[in-house]
């Protein structure tokens, strides 16, 4: 697996530079219609470090304006979510009827199933990092995405700063990245960006008791993220520590269309594949690896593992680590 790649459009015509960039946009990042003042004589660059679950993109061009339609969405929809720090120049993006204007050192948080535009002024050289974060691997709502997205986040403070100066970092020691390392600094990205938008949740400007809902949801997602080694966790076990009732808790869930007890399977399986795949536990066993899950049986572990990736955790372990 390559960590680490660059595109750019040195050497190719002149005229052949504009489509050949949102070519590679749609098969790095996702398919948009654009258009630029510049497209005669575009040029941009993008630099790219693949974590596995996450990738991290610095991307520099001249001005342009891109749209994401419902025909692409329809056409290609990876599901994930995308999130922006703003490095040079002034750019926007629109989505769900709201505006987000940027300057250097803002974050804004869009999602690629829902249609949006985007651009770049044309005074500046836009110079920009985007993280590209699967909406399952965050345990957040759908109601507290759409609260967030086309927002414009602080990333000179607090945890925005603490996330921005990650994705710096991240880029800049690419090239010395073990393909270990990546897995773990995905965890970390991940773990980073929930945390800038948990803080917009609960203290941000349009934080209200209407949110009530979505905060809990957030912080029950991270009790269990927390405690899947507990073989005990289970939808009563969540309830009673978080003072509500099991109906209440399921009603939570019934809302962003999952169970309870499905969403701890899914986390737990994810929490052992990783495990799975990194070299720092390769002389644990896969029972060992499958108890510090959650699962106290091993053959329903081995089931329920193939049955979600389509290999046996052993033929799992061999592909990643022999590959």
């Amino acid at each position: 697996m390559q960590l680490y790649s660059v595109i750019n459009l040195n050497g190719l015509p002149a005229a052949d530079r504009f489509s050949f960039w949102w070519e590679a946009v749609a098969r790095s990042v996702v398919p948009v219609h654009a258009a630029s003042e510049d497209a005669l004589g575009f040029w941009a660059e993008m630099a790219s470090v693949d974590l596995g679950t996450v990738q991290v993109s610095r991307v520099r061009s001249l001005s342009f304006d891109a749209c994401r339609t419902p025909r692409l969405i329809r056409r290609s929809d990876p599901d994930l979510l995308q999130l922006s720090l703003t490095l040079r120049g002034r750019s926007g993006i629109e989505q769900q009827d709201r505006q987000a204007s940027l300057c250097p050192t803002d974050l804004v948080l869009y999602d690629t199933s829902v249609p949006f535009r985007a651009w770049t002024l044309p005074e500046d050289t836009a110079d920009g990092i985007v993280v590209q974060v699967p909406r399952d691997s965050l345990p957040l709502s759908a109601g507290a995405i759409r609260r967030l997205t086309a927002r414009r986040l602080p990333g000179r403070s607090g945890m925005g700063a603490l996330l921005a100066t990650t994705l710096r970092q991240a880029l800049r020691q690419a090239a010395a990245l073990t393909r270990a390392d990546a897995g773990r600094l995905s965890g970390i990205v991940v773990d980073l960006v929930v945390s800038v938008l948990a803080h917009e949740l609960e203290s941000g400007p349009d934080a209200a008791p209407s949110c009530t809902g979505e905060t809990v949801l957030l912080r029950v997602r991270d009790f269990v993220l927390r405690h899947l080694a507990d073989p005990g966790l289970s939808p009563a076990t969540v309830a009673a520590a978080h003072s509500m009732s099991v109906r209440s808790l399921h009603r939570l869930f019934e809302a962003e269309g999952a169970t309870v007890s499905a969403w701890i399977r899914e986390r737990r399986l994810e929490h052992c594949r990783r495990d799975l795949a990194d070299p720092l536990h390769g002389r644990q066993t896969i029972r060992v690896i499958a108890a510090r899950g959650g699962f106290t049986d091993p053959a329903n572990f081995s089931r329920a593992f193939r049955g979600a990736y389509g290999l046996s955790p052993q033929e799992y372990r061999r592909q990643c680590l022999d590959g």
